[in-house]
């Protein structure tokens, strides 16, 4: 929980949309969010895939497919970063499920830890 509080903004207004789910609005709510998600005993352990990053300035986005490992991704999202006092944090986290699962290769038995959720 440490880390996704330290890559969350802390000036500009962020919002996350988990599946699901509603937009949640306001770093408070949306460290709770986590926290409920990442404390969860049955919470899977996601992984990235096709992750592509797109900067515009002191604004960036990253396009990807999350799952779990040895599946087929389950997930798309994208995370939207603003620069903060030069350090790069997410204002907008969004996740929805894939329509068409078939059509991508089952994401690696054993993750880089660097691709984790």
């Amino acid at each position: 929980m440490d880390a996704m509080d330290a890559i969350w903004a802390r000036v500009a207004p962020v919002a996350c949309m988990h599946p699901g789910m509603d937009v949640i609005v306001g770093r408070d709510a949306v460290m709770k969010s986590w926290r409920g998600i990442l404390s969860h005993d049955e919470a899977p352990r996601l992984q990235c895939a096709r992750v592509q990053v797109h900067v515009l300035g002191d604004t960036a986005y990253v396009t990807c497919l999350e799952g779990t490992a040895g599946d087929r991704p389950a997930l798309i999202a994208t995370n939207v970063f603003a620069r903060e006092e030069g350090t790069w944090r997410i204002v907008h986290h969004q996740a929805a499920p894939l329509s068409v699962r078939v059509a991508h290769e089952p994401l690696g038995k054993d993750p880089d830890p660097r691709t984790l959720n």
